[in-house]
């Protein structure tokens, strides 16, 4: 059994075989290996999954419906916002009662994404643990604009690192207002290890992070 979460740059698969000799092997549990591994492997080894979901995959599931049955798995509250922040997209859905009430998808600004950031970092050779949370945000609704209120900044004598920190409140202040204002954001993908991005989204709301899996596990 393999079910996999094909992102645009990452992969999350879920398998009761552990794979590629254990390289990309995060944890294991319950018999059950948690891999998290460049998409460009996916395509290249042809892996064959049980269920699928995302970009980089022939899905076979729909991947809200996927983050729905992973957060319910996870035993959110009955009124609950659980949003998926990842590399390509932002994607949210609320219960209210236990049930589907509300649930949002964007899947062409890159202002609420990671490839954004991972971009800069990679330009200025910064590294994602340089970036601390900072009151000041930049508040853009395109990631084009916000690369260059960052170069402006720099050009300044602003440090990469505290400019990008600025875009990552931005990020977050622009996925709080994304899944219009709750009080809690159940948060699930890579951001969830983006210290910066999880501090900066606590200045509006309460936040507990569900990890990288919530979407494979919404497959099994």
């Amino acid at each position: 059994m393999l079910y996999l979460d094909a992102g645009t740059t990452y992969s999350k698969i879920i398998s009761d075989t552990e794979l590629f000799d254990g390289k990309y092997t995060v944890y294991s549990e319950n018999n059950r290996y948690y891999s998290i591994l460049p998409s460009n492997i996916i395509k290249s080894q042809s892996i064959v999954s049980t269920r699928s979901c995302g970009h980089m995959s022939n899905a076979s599931e729909n991947e809200i419906i996927a983050l729905a049955r992973g957060a319910e798995k996870r035993n959110v509250d009955k009124n609950a916002t659980i949003l998926d922040l990842g590399s390509r997209d932002a994607k949210w859905i609320r219960f209210k009662d236990g049930k589907f009430q509300d649930m949002d998808w964007n899947t062409s600004c890159a202002s609420s994404t990671g490839a954004t950031v991972e971009m800069l970092l990679k330009f200025y050779g910064v590294r994602a643990e340089e970036l601390k949370f900072s009151e000041e945000k930049f508040t853009v609704t395109c990631g084009i604009f916000g690369m260059e209120k960052i170069m402006d900044s720099i050009s300044a004598g602003v440090g990469p690192a505290e400019a990008i920190s600025k875009f990552v409140h931005g990020i977050a202040f622009n996925a709080w207002n994304f899944c219009k204002k709750p009080e809690k954001i159940y948060l699930s993908g890579g951001f969830c290890e983006n210290k910066c991005l999880v501090d900066s989204l606590k200045k509006y709301c309460e936040v507990e992070l569900l990890g990288r899996f919530v979407l494979c596990e919404g497959l099994m």
